[in-house]
């Protein structure tokens, strides 16, 4: 997965978690894209600060998500999902009962997974 989605989803998912000052700076740098000398300016500290500081907070968020598991319990829905979609767009050329056979097959893994 791409690093900057990666983030982005722990965020989302452990984002409330942090400390006020740790969203601030995560969010100018990664979501905002603001540059660490540009932030280290406005926040009044060094550049190694900002550095440091953003690598503990993802960090923080990684230690989240290997205690939670919550983005991978996501993408592993979002991947059954899909799976019912391509399912459906099959539904011209399977009959009626394998297609609720196979959605059903599908729905019961993602009901283990929750």
């Amino acid at each position: 997965m791409e690093r900057f989605v990666e983030q982005a989803l722990l965020y989302d998912f452990y984002g409330e978690l942090l400390t006020d000052n740790q969203k601030q700076l995560f969010e100018d740098v990664v979501l905002s894209d603001y540059s660490i000398t540009e932030v280290a300016e406005e926040k009044g500290i060094s550049r190694q600060g900002v550095h440091d500081q953003l690598k503990r907070t993802n960090k923080v968020l990684q230690g989240y998500e290997e205690k939670l598991h919550l983005v991978e319990k996501f993408l592993h829905i979002k991947d059954k999902v899909h799976q019912i979609h391509k399912v459906v767009e099959q539904k011209e050329t399977l009959e009626k009962d394998k297609l609720v056979e196979k959605i059903e097959k599908i729905s019961n893994e993602i009901l283990e997974e929750l």
